[in-house]
């Protein structure tokens, strides 16, 4: 699904994304049937509260999509950099465009120490490329090399469409929770004394089936947010033909991340999804925490690195 770049295909992503997507629609015809039911038995006026929070969720995807660049580096307190300003940053990028064939993104850095990278916008042509002074700090030209052609990938692969479409039924799900709670919607106070117990039912039928469905929807797009870490790492160390430039600086990030206060770190969490690492630290034994992480262990990461170096050597 690479946006007629350079960067590699890659099957696994494509085949985890159609898969992912596959469950999730099923998963909001299933919502969206079990909701019409409920209605169906309760009040037909009440489908117009479903359609709204459908339209409302959908509203809030679409501009979320369409102003991720913006929101992405106001919430980093980024400025964007012109080649004057930062020579040896735009150099990089306009390497890598050149290498892969794609547009290049507006170049921004956020003033804090925090080592890390994201790259956010609709399409290639709106993409913005952010990255921090304390990676710029602890990187080696050949090390920011490879996380700046990581985050390129995100913008091939349209990872920020994939991501926003995939997140639409929970933010849909997560309306109708708090309509049902806050709204006693099917049945509620203006229907008589008689339908108020039945009300409640039906209100806490509504609120079960929409938390069921956001958790489920959650632990997919989370399983389907670090598959795509997995493959910006491939193909950003394919196109550079240096996975071990890129396996450096993932120690180094990740290493520097730990030593930072999590106070400091939790003010970065908004966004964490789009960071290169994780901005609050991923245990790399069992943990529950992972399966809810947006990011692969360090470790994984580090393994499908070698894969991609071994690749590299028996193509030579």
């Amino acid at each position: 699904m690479a946006a007629r770049t350079r960067y590699a295909p890659d099957r696994g992503l494509t085949t985890r994304m159609t898969a992912t997507m596959f469950l999730l629609g099923l998963v909001f015809v299933a919502f969206i049937a079990a909701i019409i039911g409920i209605g169906a038995a309760t009040h037909a006026s009440d489908g117009i509260i479903v359609l709204f929070a459908i339209v409302l969720g959908g509203g809030a995807a679409i501009g979320s999509l369409f102003y991720s660049d913006k929101i992405a580096l106001r919430t980093a307190g980024a400025r964007e950099v012109t080649p004057q300003e930062a020579p040896e940053l735009h150099g990089i990028v306009d390497r890598l465009c050149a290498l892969a064939d794609m547009p290049k993104p507006r170049v921004a850095i956020a003033n804090t120490d925090m080592p890390n990278a994201f790259a956010t916008g609709r399409n290639a042509d709106k993409a913005v490329l952010c990255v921090t002074t304390g990676l710029l700090r602890r990187l080696n030209p050949d090390e920011l090399e490879g996380v700046i052609s990581h985050e390129m990938s995100h913008v091939a692969h349209k990872d920020v469409q994939v991501m926003t479409v995939a997140s639409f039924l929970a933010i849909v799900a997560a309306l109708l929770i708090r309509i049902a709670f806050y709204g006693e919607i099917f049945g509620g106070g203006g229907r008589g004394r008689g339908n108020n117990q039945n009300a409640a039912v039906i209100m806490l039928a509504l609120m079960a089936i929409s938390i069921v469905v956001y958790a489920v929807s959650f632990l997919l797009i989370r399983l389907l947010s670090r598959y795509r870490e997995l493959a910006a790492d491939r193909s950003g160390a394919l196109l550079t033909g240096q996975p071990s430039a890129l396996k450096s600086a993932l120690v180094k990030v990740s290493g520097d991340i730990a030593r930072i206060p999590t106070r400091d770190l939790r003010t970065a969490e908004p966004l964490n999804a789009f960071f290169f690492a994780p901005a609050l630290g991923l245990s790399s034994g069992p943990s529950l925490s992972r399966i809810f992480s947006t990011h692969p262990t360090l470790e994984r990461r580090l393994e499908e690195l070698d894969k991609v170096q071994r690749q590299l050597s028996q193509g030579r």
